[in-house]
């Protein structure tokens, strides 16, 4: 390990995919989704097809913990990657509703 960045090995990042498998369950997720609003565009969409998002990937040491998890839309999602927010952007900007 280096001493100044933690990289998760494959058995921390299953470790931490468990986890979020079960706060997807939680009352608490249910309630982040149900106001439909993507963290990242800030679109709205049905809580069914928000996805959870890490703000610090899991690839690169981030955890599954309330303060790391956002719900964001599937586009959103799939061009963040495994990127951290502040090098990437949302390529569309929000709806005006």
């Amino acid at each position: 390990m280096n001493e100044f960045m933690y990289i998760p090995d494959d058995e921390d990042i299953r470790l931490e995919k468990n986890k979020a498998r079960e706060l997807r369950r939680s009352p608490w997720w249910k309630r982040k989704c149900a106001k439909g609003v993507c963290y990242y565009c800030k679109n709205h969409f049905p809580a069914s097809d928000l996805t959870m998002d890490h703000i610090v990937p899991l690839s690169r040491g981030g955890k599954t913990e309330k303060n790391n998890v956002v719900p964001c839309c599937k586009k959103c999602n799939s061009e963040k990657k495994s990127h951290l927010f502040m090098d990437w952007q949302p390529a569309a900007p929000p709806e005006n509703k």
